[in-house]
């Protein structure tokens, strides 16, 4: 089959691999999209990050580069190992893409997503959804019901979301601030609008402001070039501030802003992966007793995020700016989001689409 594989850091290269193999437990799934996400871009562009470097294999999955790589995909069940059989051939389902120790509890109220060695499925091995085909753990499929296929695609990425907005404590009527529209900033706007916060955001990019303001996932979208984001925060709160702030860019400014915009006593979550080292203004978090929280991935998120796609409560069409082929991959779909930032969002891959 064909897949998308990275080699070293710039150099992703589609190429033919051997077929993944059925075992017992496990769901053989034809990938039908995956999301570029902003891990990928920072492991194409920065990486190894959560890559095994070559020669230095990952602890649980044995593999190093090159490996296959996608995490944000969804697909349909096409054949089920020995043991699985609460699941059929032809259903949608996404997959919550980790790879943990054998025998690590992954119940409701475990924090799976901390255990030691983890990593995720297109990024520490175990094939990856820029693949035709993949084979997963049952414990990992989720099935999403009449969810259309490309719109689940970005199921993982909103899970993202919805463990950030679980780390952080806020509720409905909280004012929240989100720093950065990209595809997580975005989703996770419009999952805490859900949730009944009152959402501002912050951005730079004419296209990615349009597209929060055409969603509606934000009252206020705020340009930095036009004057102090956390003076104009305070200025929308009667002078408190935000709630709780989430970081979503890896941008250092961004991060300062959220600092100074967030309230005494507030919260600010760090979202994005951070390709190289930030700052942090210790005096400001001192003095304001800010609450600084990191989150990675989700734990027991993605029932209830296909339940608010489900319910209508989130609409994920919107966020969906291109569909390309896998051959399209690093020139059009890296370069695009690299370079020219303002004509996309989410860029979905089909992985079966042939020249």
């Amino acid at each position: 089959m064909r897949a998308a594989r990275w080699h070293a850091r710039g150099d992703v290269r589609v190429e033919e691999v051997p077929e993944p193999e059925l075992v017992p437990g496990s769901v053989a799934i034809d990938v039908a999209w995956c999301g570029i996400c902003g891990t990928d871009l920072h492991e194409y562009t920065e990486g190894p990050i959560f890559i095994p470097a070559p020669g230095h294999p990952h602890p649980v999955s044995g593999e190093s580069a090159p490996l296959v790589i996608g995490h944000e995909f969804s697909g349909t069940v096409s054949a089920l190992g020995e043991g699985v059989d609460d699941l059929r051939v032809g259903e949608s389902v996404v997959v919550e893409p980790y790879i943990l120790r054998p025998g690590t509890p992954t119940g409701d109220d475990d924090s799976y997503q901390l255990s030691p060695d983890m990593n995720f499925i297109g990024l520490g091995g175990r094939g990856g959804g820029l693949a035709e085909r993949i084979v997963v753990e049952r414990r990992w499929v989720h099935p999403v019901g009449d969810v259309p296929l490309d719109q689940a695609a970005l199921v993982e990425p909103l899970a993202v979301g919805h463990h950030a907005y679980r780390r952080s404590g806020a509720g409905a009527g909280d004012v929240a601030l989100v720093g950065g529209a990209g595809p997580i900033g975005l989703l996770l706007a419009a999952l805490l609008k859900a949730e009944g916060l009152r959402v501002l955001l912050t951005e730079v990019s004419e296209a990615r402001k349009a597209k929060a303001r055409d969603t509606g996932v934000a009252e206020e979208v705020l340009d930095p070039r036009d004057g102090s984001v956390a003076d104009r925060v305070r200025e929308l709160t009667g002078g408190r501030g935000a709630d709780v702030c989430f970081e979503c860019s890896s941008v250092q400014p961004v991060l300062d802003t959220l600092l100074d915009a967030v309230r005494p006593g507030g919260v600010v979550v760090n979202v994005s992966i951070w390709g190289h080292r930030a700052e942090l203004d210790i005096q400001s978090l001192v003095l304001k007793e800010v609450d600084l929280r990191g989150t990675i991935g989700y734990a027991g998120d993605h029932p209830a995020t296909i339940r608010l796609v489900q319910e209508g409560k989130v609409d994920l069409e919107p966020f969906i700016t291109h569909r390309i082929g896998l051959d399209e991959l690093v020139e059009v779909g890296y370069d695009t989001l690299l370079h020219r930032t303002e004509t996309a969002v989410k860029i979905l891959v089909s992985p079966t689409s042939r020249p």
